[in-house]
């Protein structure tokens, strides 16, 4: 009973901290470094998965790279009907940290199994964001340009953890095959922008440097293995956003950087529901 009497006023506190912090607007644009730190976190992170994708046999998915045991014991959950979702980090070749002066990096992996799909099928599906009404998160998707190659394409976005952020952004997708029954894609965020009074006759584009810098980039990178009896999908989100005061950080950075976790969650069980309707 005492130590529930004391994590309430903590997490009041934390959620008080988080209310305060989105109700201001991003200190200033961008800076140089912010981006140029990102830039690098992101070039390792590519390079890392080129890599891992350029290599024969039998290994694909990101955690065939990884210990034997403890990537037979992901896959088997992943095959048992779980949504795994993991917290990751690039770092140096040389295994330092990559700091990031005035913003967050929230780096999360996750998997899950589509049963009584084709890899055909999949790819069909994620190439057609327009059909897909389950991912609440999505309010509006719009194909602006499809080729075999790649797809770009609108969507309008909404975050919310006590704090309510609606985006329109846009996406370039490229597409990849790697042998039979493998594929790949990388999806880059070209634009973001956050707005204001969403929903409303006055909606309207917040200027860059007038939003609140919850959403500042967005990549994602994905894998779609077949194996008996389905499609194994594979995403590792990227996104970048604002940097948190020191003294809240240690209670706003975990609800901040789990709103990209729940994203990434409600993204790999959508398309598990939209795709499940053709199994």
């Amino acid at each position: 009973m005492t130590r529930l009497r004391i994590r309430i006023p903590i997490i009041a506190f934390s959620l008080t901290l988080l209310a305060a912090y989105g109700t201001l607007p991003a200190a200033a644009a961008q800076k140089p470094e912010t981006l140029a730190a990102w830039n690098q976190y992101v070039r390792a992170t590519e390079d890392r998965i080129e890599s891992e994708l350029g290599r024969a046999g039998s290994q694909f998915f990101s955690g065939d790279f990884e210990s034997a045991e403890r990537g037979a014991e992901g896959m088997g959950a992943v095959l048992g009907g779980r949504t795994i979702i993991a917290k990751i980090k690039t770092r140096h070749p040389k295994g330092s940290d990559i700091d990031v002066p005035g913003g967050m990096i929230h780096h999360w992996r996750g998997s899950v199994f589509i049963p009584g799909v084709t890899l055909d099928e999949v790819l069909d599906a994620v190439r057609h964001p327009e059909n897909d009404a389950h991912q609440e998160d999505v309010l509006e998707a719009r194909v602006l340009e499809r080729t075999d190659e790649f797809v770009r394409v609108y969507l309008k976005l909404v975050r919310s953890k006590i704090v309510t952020a609606t985006y329109n952004t846009e996406h370039l997708a490229v597409y990849q095959r790697h042998g039979t029954g493998r594929a790949s894609s990388s999806t880059i965020a070209l634009r973001i922008a956050e707005l204001e009074d969403a929903g409303t006759e006055r909606e309207r584009e917040k200027a860059p440097g007038e939003d609140r810098g919850f959403l500042w980039r967005l990549h994602s990178y994905w894998r779609y293995g077949e194996v008996d009896g389905g499609v194994v999908v594979e995403c590792e989100s990227i996104t970048l956003s604002r940097s948190i005061p020191f003294l809240a950080r240690p209670f706003v950075g975990p609800i901040v950087n789990g709103v990209a976790r729940e994203s990434l969650d409600r993204t790999l069980s959508a398309m598990r529901i939209r795709l499940g309707d053709k199994g």
